[in-house]
C-alpha cells in the first residue's frame, strides 16, 4: 500500500507559528509531525509516499528531501496555485501513485496519533473508503459522522457521534467527479457516498490530537514529554 500525507494547508489559526513553516513541520518532541508520520508508515512498511505542499513548500522538501535519510521514497505534489483544499490535493496527486483503483493510505499531516498503521483493514470490492474515527474532541463536541456497526453514516441525534481523525483508507476512484487542479471539499464528497454501503469505519480511542491552535500543540509536547521521560 501507498500513502498520501497532506500538508499543503496554510495553517491560519496557527499564526505566528505558521508564518515561516508549515504546520506539519511544527514538532513535538523535537521531531516534526509530519517525521512521526513517516516513521510509523515505515515501520509499517508502507515505503512509498506522496507529499502535497503548497504554504513554505520547500521548508518540508529540504527537510525529508526524497525520503532516503527516512528508508522512504517520497514524491511531491506541488498545489502552485495555491492549497486545493483536501479532495482536490488529492485528485491532483492522484496520476503519481494510483495503480489499478488499489486503496491508499491518507494522512493529514497536522494529527498527532498512534493509529495503527501495521494492521489496517482490507476494503471490500464495493467499499470506496475506511475512515478512522476518534470520541469527540472539545472543539468539535457534535461530532461529523457515527457509526451502524462497520458502516460511516450521516449524524443523528438518536446515535453517538464521532469526530474524523485526518487518517484514512481510499479507492483512488472515490475521486473520480474531482477535477485536478480545482479546489474540492472532502466532507460534502463523503456526505454523497454514505447509506450507500460505501464508506466503512471504525472507532480509534488511542492517542490523538488535531493540532490545530498554539493551545493544542503546547498541550501535546507537555504531554508527551511526560510520557517519554
Amino acid at each position: 500500500m501507498k500513502a498520501m500525507i497532506l500538508a499543503a494547508g496554510r495553517g491560519e489559526r496557527m499564526r505566528p507559528l505558521t508564518d515561516d513553516k508549515p504546520k506539519p513541520m511544527l514538532t513535538v518532541n523535537g521531531i516534526p509531525l509530519i517525521e512521526h508520520h513517516i516513521r510509523r508508515l515505515k515501520h509499517a512498511g508502507i515505503t512509498e509516499l506522496v507529499i502535497n505542499t503548497a504554504w513554505q513548500a520547500q521548508s518540508i522538501e529540504n527537510y525529508l528531501q526524497d525520503g532516503s535519510a527516512f528508508g522512504v521514497s517520497i514524491t511531491y505534489s506541488h498545489e502552485r496555485e495555491g492549497a486545493l483544499e483536501t479532495a482536490g490535493g488529492i485528485a491532483t496527486a492522484l496520476p503519481l501513485f494510483a495503480t489499478n483503483d488499489e486503496p491508499f493510505l491518507l494522512v493529514n499531516g497536522d494529527v498527532f496519533t498512534d493509529i495503527d498503521f501495521c494492521h489496517l483493514p482490507k476494503l471490500a470490492p464495493q467499499v470506496l473508503a475506511h475512515l478512522f474515527l476518534v470520541p469527540n474532541p472539545e472543539h468539535n463536541p457534535n461530532g461529523d459522522f457515527c457509526l451502524s456497526k462497520e458502516w460511516v453514516c450521516a449524524n443523528t441525534d438518536n446515535m453517538a457521534s464521532y469526530t474524523y481523525s485526518g487518517v484514512s483508507i481510499f479507492r483512488p476512484s472515490f475521486f473520480d467527479s474531482c477535477q485536478p487542479h480545482h479546489k474540492a471539499a472532502l466532507g460534502p464528497l463523503l456526505k454523497r457516498h454514505l447509506g450507500k454501503n460505501q464508506i466503512a469505519g471504525q472507532l480509534w480511542q488511542g492517542l490523538w490530537t488535531d493540532v490545530g491552535t498554539p493551545e493544542r500543540l503546547a498541550s501535546l509536547q507537555t504531554d508527551h514529554k511526560a510520557e517519554t521521560q
